[in-house]
């Protein structure tokens, strides 16, 4: 019988033994273990609590000393000056009513002493009117008739007596009046900041003799924002001259290299709100600013000195001190909830510092306030607090 022998393509029988080694590798291989996700760690920001407070804060502004009253000496005769005192000098001191410049009185004394004389002679001519009139008055009522002349009377020329004694009388008084005005001085103890004349010098009336101006009390026009504004009790509608609960403002200002201070009050306010910068200006007051002692090493607060102020502002409640970095977007923060959960707040900005701001608002004590990193942060992610165990967010003053 003959035999058949069947003999298979090479190519059949390397597919045939691929695909049979390509199915053992897929069953025979370990399967593969799972591996656990690992949960991203939520981001660390440092924070402090909350501690409201009531606290006094201070406002800081800058002027310059300015005299209370200042006035030009001005002259009201004609005439050369004759004398001139010797603390009739720039800088100098005087005192009330005391004599700096005198004008050539001698033809105002002979002014008065015609002017005299004419009263005189019309005291003379009333005296003779009157008793003419009383003796014509006499006559009349001899005559037996009850309606009188007024002419016969000689009222008519003595109301003309009584007149020329009166403008007699006035002009002796406006003589009076030009003699006493030869001598120039002030009506207040001040200080000479400028002399126009001098010693032989003829002037006329409205002639400029000196710039003078008070020292019983110096001024300080100190500018202020809305914001600062707001922190002071200041005296918008009314002039507290009296210093009764006035604010205290402390002047500091460098005079011979080294740095003095001195106190005085907000008095009063500028009359309206600068139209251009917008900002309120505060007045306040240093009374005897050259009240300086010698032994103490206080010099006197002098005229033009620049100097920086320190307003004491009014007490506010429920005020939080935080540092400037835990402010973005100027007055908003952020906060942690129980959850630490990222809170973004808006708060109502009092004041600022290098270093600090002064804060209130919806802000409970012992809640976590975030410092730094808010451009990194979201509101509602998850953070981990890290608190700053020597900031505490309240309890300081500016």
């Amino acid at each position: 019988m003959p035999s058949f022998h069947f003999k298979l393509p090479m190519p059949l029988i390397v597919l045939l033994v691929g695909g049979a080694v390509v199915v053992a590798v897929a069953t025979l291989k370990p399967a593969p273990e799972p591996n656990p996700i690992e949960q991203e760690a939520p981001p660390s920001v440092s924070v402090i609590l909350a501690n409201p407070s009531s606290q006094t804060l201070t406002v800081n502004t800058q002027g310059t000393v300015a005299p209370r009253r200042e006035i030009d000496l001005v002259a009201e005769v004609s005439g050369r000056i004759t004398q001139a005192d010797r603390h009739f000098v720039n800088g100098a001191f005087v005192d009330a009513h005391q004599e700096l410049v005198t004008i050539d009185p001698r033809d105002y004394q002979l002014a008065l002493i015609r002017a005299k004389a004419r009263v005189a002679d019309a005291e003379q001519l009333l005296a003779t009117e009157r008793g003419r009139a009383r003796q014509a008055k006499r006559e009349w009522r001899e005559l037996g008739n009850p309606e009188a002349n007024q002419l016969f009377l000689r009222k008519p020329q003595l109301a003309s007596a009584e007149a020329q004694l009166n403008s007699a009388k006035a002009d002796r008084d406006k003589a009076e009046l030009d003699l006493e005005r030869t001598a120039i001085s002030v009506p207040f103890q001040g200080r000479v900041r400028e002399t126009l004349v001098n010693l032989g010098q003829y002037v006329t009336p409205g002639t400029r003799i000196a710039t003078v101006y008070d020292t019983s009390v110096a001024e300080i026009r100190l500018p202020l924002t809305d914001r600062q504004a707001a922190l002071i009790d200041l005296p918008l509608g009314y002039n507290n001259s009296d210093g009764n609960n006035a604010p205290v403002v402390t002047l500091s200002g460098l005079i011979a290299g080294k740095k003095h201070s001195w106190q005085g009050r907000i008095t009063r306010t500028d009359a309206s709100i600068d139209t251009r910068t917008r900002l309120y200006y505060a007045v306040a007051e240093v009374q005897d600013p050259f009240r300086g002692t010698t032994a103490e090493g206080k010099p006197p607060l002098v005229v033009g000195l620049f100097v920086d102020a320190q307003i004491l502002g009014r007490e506010l409640h429920n005020v939080i001190t935080v540092p400037r970095e835990a402010l973005f977007k100027r007055n908003h923060l952020y906060t942690l909830d129980k959850d630490n959960r990222v809170v973004e707040k808006q708060v109502t900005l009092l004041h600022t510092d290098a270093n600090s701001a002064w804060i209130s608002g919806d802000i409970q004590a012992g809640e976590a306030i975030v410092v730094g990193k808010q451009s990194y942060l979201n509101e509602g992610i998850v953070v981990s607090p890290q608190p700053i165990q020597e900031m505490v967010a309240g309890g300081a003053s500016s």
